[in-house]
């Protein structure tokens, strides 16, 4: 499975897609089950090691999930069964 990075750049540079039509769940202690989701319209940059809000600066490693047109394209809990498995 892609990294988050990658998919979130694949949503944002490539023609017929739209990075703002995707959902990003990520890691965000304090928040009602430790999760936070935001729209693709609320990325401002997609930096080396992190993405930008106008709230702050979110590591890729804290993605949990992306989904996109009804279509799940990454998940941490998949990855972790494919490593287990």
């Amino acid at each position: 499975m892609p990294y988050p990075r990658a998919i979130l750049n694949r949503l944002k540079w490539t023609d017929g897609e739209d990075l703002k039509e995707a959902n990003i769940t990520y890691l965000h202690r304090g928040s009602q089950g430790d999760a936070r989701r935001i729209e693709g319209s609320e990325i401002i940059e997609l930096e080396r090691s992190f993405f930008v809000t106008a709230d702050a600066k979110i590591p890729y490693h804290r993605i949990r999930r992306i989904e996109y047109r009804g279509r799940v394209l990454f998940s941490s809990e998949e990855k972790a069964e494919t490593e287990e498995g």
